[in-house]
């Protein structure tokens, strides 16, 4: 059972910083999926890949991560950078 450990990024309808700062902690697939041949939707044996926990820092996630002895990746949040811009560069 692996898990990998990262930092929610902002979705691209997102422009403030809610939920920006909270760590999760998700379990990798175990099974393949497959089409379930009545409706069509997608389906796995896997009960795991439901579990999403989050976390409000990346000791934490770890923490629990060895508490319960799941190997976890830690993923780094990526650099945060800001392209400053005026608006007359859009004629340009």
């Amino acid at each position: 059972m692996t898990a990998r450990i990262f930092q929610q990024p902002k979705s691209a309808m997102q422009s403030g910083k809610a939920k920006s700062d909270v760590w999760v902690l998700e379990f990798a697939p175990a099974d393949a999926r497959w089409a379930d041949p009545l409706m069509g939707w997608t389906a796995t044996r896997d009960t795991q890949s439901q579990v999403r926990l989050t976390f409000p820092d990346k000791d934490a996630a770890q923490a629990y991560a060895a508490k319960y002895g799941i190997a976890a990746r830690v993923h780094a949040a990526p650099v945060k950078t800001l392209k400053l811009q005026a608006y007359a560069d859009n004629f340009r």
